[in-house]
């Protein structure tokens, strides 16, 4: 076989792989989308939930929630992908809460897990300040201030200046869609599809 057709086969495998990402990304900031027009408050406490595909009360969340139920409108249960590598491989998980052991009601609402899991099954993009490294479907973590964490989902709209995508994530004020990429310190961004 010649080197031009296994260069060409090459290259047509990278441009079908990054298309599916792409066409991937697309799906979740859609279903990310759609999540802005349920009106939810913002509720940080402790839920026992149902599992797998539990869910806190449908008018209630934080923004590991946001990147929940987005991922789980495309059919991918975070609560149990999260719990189960998290029950195989605790050691490697933070320890932030003093826990001994996994709890499948909040392990995954936790944005420090999520970036483990995400780091671990996902792919582990660069940080960034320039807007074009970060595409529709991209989850990004921010640190607000101490141990203080955030995450959302890059979405396929721009900003009104037209430079960057637009976030969708829950910092307080239910869920919403809000330019704010490079409003705090980005400490995590991934592609994450089952």
């Amino acid at each position: 076989m010649k080197l031009s057709r296994i260069i060409g086969f090459f290259l047509v495998a990278v441009a079908a792989s990054a298309f599916a990402q792409s066409d991937f990304g697309n799906k979740l900031s859609d279903a990310a989308l759609r999540l802005i027009n349920h009106k939810v408050e913002y509720d940080p406490q402790y839920f026992s939930i149902p599992y797998p595909n539990g869910d806190v009360p449908a008018g209630k969340g934080v923004c590991t929630d946001v990147v929940i139920r987005a991922y789980r409108k495309l059919g991918i249960d975070l609560q149990k992908g999260v719990h189960e590598d998290m029950k195989a491989n605790f050691g490697l998980y933070p320890k932030n809460w003093g826990l001994k052991t996994t709890d499948k009601n909040i392990d995954h609402r936790r944005v420090p897990n999520l970036m483990k899991f995400f780091s671990r099954f996902g792919t582990e993009k660069p940080i960034t300040t320039n807007a074009g490294d970060y595409a529709p479907g991209d989850i990004v973590a921010w640190n607000l201030t101490g141990s203080v964490t955030h995450i959302g989902i890059v979405v396929n709209k721009k900003s009104p200046d037209g430079k960057r995508y637009m976030i969708v994530h829950n910092i307080g004020f239910g869920q919403v869609m809000e330019d704010v990429l490079f409003e705090y310190k980005i400490i995590g961004h991934y592609s994450y599809r089952k």
